[in-house]
């Protein structure tokens, strides 16, 4: 199997080589979560730089105005391509700043002397924080990718830092949902409560110590960070947390540059994340599965099934199976096949067959837009895709030295079976082990249906490789960016044993059907998701841009 798929691979890239090395766009189109952040993206590329140096600004950007989503303190994935032109190689690969287990750290973090898991203890405070990962991919990035120095592409992140940005609605509603966690920080509430509470709208939030940081970046590099006063600093804030980071936990941190998942549907080149990031494998085996089934040729509730039914079985292997590459043996290639996507088709009947694991029943409606996601081509064609976050909103709450730590600690298995803060299960694969990263769900994508290219990704938590993959379908029926962004979804993870869907997703008569076919139904509060997408269409050498609608981010196109 894993010759097959090799082969596969290797026929989807000789079928669009001719692509990749068409004309570029001649123009740049930005969308992320953030207006500040857009901004930082297009005044980069304005001043002569690429788009790897834009991804810089922006991550930058948005660690400051976006501290409920991400940040200097949390991690991500960047899925880059650097065009075919100029002194561009065609190159394509997938960075991984995903944060680290402390060596501290061991498989039974999490719980009591029962055996059991502690509630909260991988959620709020330091001990939920895995190493960060983000200040050494911006820097990865600008050395191996950019153009510009970091003191440009950093400039913007760190003005706004010492000036500070006005409290928006969001900020403070999340604020509130986890006050008590910024309130045990006594760092965290001096920057983001006033008197204890939360801020009025309009307040300006400054952050210079953070400011700081990024100029030990721009001046060390890495070292600025992972080393030097910063290092210590960190190491001794977090044990004084109650924490227990040590030196080498930062000096031993390094980006890796890993091949990402590709696989084919309709005809269309797909790239994706690869493990320790899910969201690849999962969406390979999905689409591998539904091409087994004609679609387009299914009223609504039956395509519903079917699609609902593959997302079944592949967050099934997902939670088997994966884990970090450096430290699990995964087999991803059969995994990823199409002859066990054809087995696994067969097993897909006309009503669901309820799963046997164990359950539980999570209401995760908060997670849907925390997290955040931006895309980028420039005029020569590069492009990213970058989804980064810093976990549960305001991540751990806690913050040293000007940084605000994540809390991808619970992204790991605190015991087999149990779920995590998203409803996610997991067994041995994604157990804690010290320097281990955490496996995500995190899904940086590009699409190429050979006219069109779409670069996106979402935040959303578990629910982000679903609402990539009906974006995907969406994209391949001639939807354009808008719409893809702005699709209601709906979303299976294996456990639960039951179907998400935003309100409105679902019909009565729909979900009367569904329900016939042996379906477990749960209408979620709100919406969920908050993705950004770039559309080049090379027919018409155009570009377009959407930014979802759920959240307050833009585009710019110029």
């Amino acid at each position: 199997m894993q010759t097959t798929a090799r082969k596969q691979i290797a026929a989807i890239a000789l079928l669009f080589a001719a692509v990749t090395a068409q004309a570029s766009p001649g123009r740049y189109a930005i969308a992320t979560a953030h207006p500040a952040a857009t901004e930082a993206g297009a005044k980069t590329l304005d001043a002569g730089g690429n788009a790897f140096d834009a991804a810089v600004a922006v991550a930058a950007m948005l660690a400051v105005v976006e501290p409920y989503s991400s940040g200097i303190g949390g991690g991500g994935f960047w899925l880059v391509h650097r065009a075919p032109v100029g002194k561009g190689d065609g190159k394509e690969v997938m960075l991984d700043g995903r944060e680290r287990a402390p060596y501290s750290s061991h498989r039974d973090l999490f719980l009591d002397s029962d055996g059991d898991v502690i509630p909260r203890r991988s959620v709020d405070g330091v001990l939920a924080a895995g190493i960060p990962g983000l200040p050494a991919a911006l820097v990865h990035l600008a050395k191996h990718y950019g153009r510009l120095p970091l003191a440009a592409t950093l400039k913007p992140a760190i003005e706004t830092a010492e000036r500070g940005f006005p409290a928006g609605e969001r900020l403070i509603r999340l604020l509130k949902q986890r006050l008590d966690a910024i309130r045990a920080s006594p760092a965290s509430a001096e920057i983001f409560l006033v008197n204890g509470a939360p801020p009025n709208p309009g307040r300006l939030i400054r952050q210079p110590e953070l400011a700081e940081v990024l100029r030990r970046i721009t001046a060390h590099g890495a070292d600025g960070f992972y080393r030097g006063e910063i290092a210590a600093k960190l190491v001794a804030g977090v044990a004084a947390a109650g924490g227990a980071w040590q030196a080498r936990d930062l000096a031993e941190y390094t980006v890796v540059e890993r091949t990402p998942i590709r696989f084919a549907y309709r005809g269309a080149r797909i790239t994706s994340a690869a493990p320790p990031s899910s969201g690849g494998v999962v969406m390979a085996e999905i689409f591998n599965i539904l091409s087994h089934f004609d679609l387009s040729s299914m009223d609504r509730t039956e395509k519903v099934h079917y699609l609902v039914e593959a997302m079944n079985l592949a967050y099934r292997d997902r939670a088997r199976h994966l884990g970090d590459p450096d430290f699990v043996r995964m087999p991803i290639a059969e995994l990823i096949s199409p002859e066990y996507a054809a087995k696994l088709a067969k097993t897909i009947a006309p009503t669901h067959v309820p799963g046997t694991g164990p359950g539980h029943d999570r209401d995760n409606d908060a997670e849907g837009r925390n997290t955040t996601h931006y895309s980028i081509v420039d005029a020569a064609g590069n492009r990213v895709a970058a989804t980064l976050s810093i976990n549960y909103a305001f991540g751990s709450g806690a913050t040293v030295a000007g940084v605000l730590l994540n809390n991808e600690m619970d992204d790991f298995v605190a015991k087999p079976g149990v779920a995590n803060l998203y409803g996610l299960v997991g067994g041995e694969a994604n157990s804690i082990e010290p320097g281990k990263r955490m496996l995500s769900s995190m899904s940086p994508t590009f699409v190429d249906d050979g006219q069109r290219l779409a670069v996106l990704g979402t935040p959303g938590g578990s629910r982000i490789i679903t609402m990539v993959a009906l974006a995907i379908l969406d994209f391949l029926d001639g939807a354009d960016a808008e719409t893809i962004v702005s699709g209601k979804r709906f979303h299976h993870q294996y456990l639960p044993d039951e179907i998400q869907f935003e309100p409105g997703a679902f019909g009565a008569n729909t979900q009367q059907q569904l329900q016939a076919r042996g379906h477990r139904l749960k209408p979620l509060k709100r919406n969920y998701g908050n993705m950004q997408i770039v559309i080049w269409n090379r027919k018409s050498n155009s570009l377009s841009a959407a930014s979802d609608s759920r959240g307050f981010g833009n585009t710019r196109i110029r």
